[in-house]
């Protein structure tokens, strides 16, 4: 996203507040219930064009990013510690997150009235792990075209995944219907650009019928939400990340912060993996020495693929949004959270705004409401620094194991 969206939707998130107390503190006072119905509208709409967008975006960025792995030529041991460890190092952040949400329960006892109508047609029940594997296992393997009408996410992503296989296994034999899917995937993007314009106004309007119509109970538990996510964050980049490294490597973790600190400070500033690989890849190389086929390798890649942080953050989110719905979600649910976290971690810095697009898959997976949106965004610049320099840390961590496994020194 560029710099002035994100000042544009810094500026709506502030005209929402602002708008959304007066709103509060003058129930009745001339307009404020046209002004209420004209930002359910904008809100409304903004949804909307997140939902229509939703499926195409999931099908194609996934098939084209597992597609496009076939055009990596290294070694296929390299590959596959690669990715063996981005595995390990997300599910150990998604436990962590899911962890502390059980354990402090940011959001439980609130039910946030706003949700009622699209909570309608909710169900949650208890059933046995047999069944629930029977369920999940038949719900995913469906008509792709079904789940599409359907907006059945898990049948989406699992049809994406096989379809971007299949290309990448074909190679050149299907290098036209690559092509094709990368246009396509371009041509989502670009609408997905248009809606980030929109943005600034589709968030204005869902904070001002948020706090309008909210007690201010929620941002106490807003801030212990917050508080929760940042003090996870660090303990996975503190002590999760650097555990993991010293046991392959017994590199400990102050050698690792002289030699990333750079990496790792940078992607704080500009909480963008993407724009910290240049940085990344030199601190590796010359700090950390690890080889360049190596790091040319796992750097780019993991800057793309490996998101420890926003996994940990959407897992918790979900959770959290559950809570304020007054939704207690089983470990049938959680389990989904888990995977549709982690493929919306690795799918996220391929969309434009990707948090809003990965987090509603997220959300979308569990039959929670897209409308949550009000309440994440508005922190989500905050919290993105931290995550983003654990993202970054996990790209190194990774790096260095990949080198002390195959045992290039």
């Amino acid at each position: 996203m560029k710099k002035t969206t994100n000042h544009q939707i810094l500026i709506g998130v502030f005209a929402g507040l602002l708008f959304g107390f007066y709103i509060k503190l003058n129930p009745s006072s001339i307009g404020s219930d046209s002004f209420i119905y004209v930002a359910d509208l904008i809100a409304d709409i903004f949804i909307s064009s997140l939902k229509m967008v939703l499926i195409p975006v999931i099908f194609f960025s996934i098939s084209v990013g597992i597609a496009n792995l076939s055009s990596h030529k290294q070694s296929s041991k390299i590959w596959f510690l690669t990715f063996l460890f981005f595995f390990i190092s997300m599910a150990l952040a998604i436990i962590l997150g899911l962890g502390s949400m059980n354990l402090f329960g940011p959001g439980q006892g609130m039910s946030l009235s706003i949700f009622s109508e699209q909570l309608n047609n909710f169900h949650s029940s208890s059933i046995s792990l047999p069944l629930f594997l029977k369920q999940f296992l038949s719900g995913i393997f469906v008509n792709p075209f079904k789940a599409m009408t359907e907006g059945n996410i898990l049948g989406v992503i699992t049809f994406s995944i096989l379809v971007g296989l299949a290309i990448a296994k074909g190679d050149k034999k299907f290098i036209e219907v690559k092509k094709l899917f990368n246009g396509l995937l371009g041509i989502c993007m670009k609408i997905i650009s248009w809606i980030i314009k929109f943005s600034p106004y589709g968030i204005a309007a869902l904070i001002i019928k948020l706090i309008a119509q909210q007690s201010p109970d929620l941002f106490i538990t807003l801030s212990k939400f917050i508080i929760v996510i940042i003090g996870m964050t660090l303990f996975h980049g503190i002590v999760v990340l650097p555990l993991l490294l010293y046991f392959f490597t017994k590199i400990n973790i102050f050698k690792l912060w002289h030699g990333a600190r750079e990496a790792i400070a940078t992607a704080f500033a500009t909480s963008s993996s993407s724009a910290t690989i240049p940085i990344t890849l030199r601190v590796v190389e010359n700090n950390l020495k690890v080889k360049s086929d190596i790091a040319g390798f796992v750097i780019p890649i993991g800057a793309t693929m490996n998101m420890d942080g926003t996994a940990l953050y959407e897992a918790s989110a979900a959770l959290f949004i559950a809570n304020l719905s007054g939704i207690d979600l089983g470990i049938g649910q959680q389990i989904i959270v888990f995977f549709t976290a982690m493929i919306g971690a690795i799918g996220a810095p391929g969309i434009p705004s990707a948090g809003m697009v990965t987090m509603a898959m997220v959300l979308q997976s569990v039959g929670l409401p897209l409308e949550a949106l009000a309440i994440l965004l508005p922190i989500d610049r905050l919290l993105d620094t931290f995550r983003t320099a654990v993202n970054v840390e996990g790209d190194i961590v990774v790096s260095l194991i990949v080198q002390k496994i195959i045992g290039r020194n």
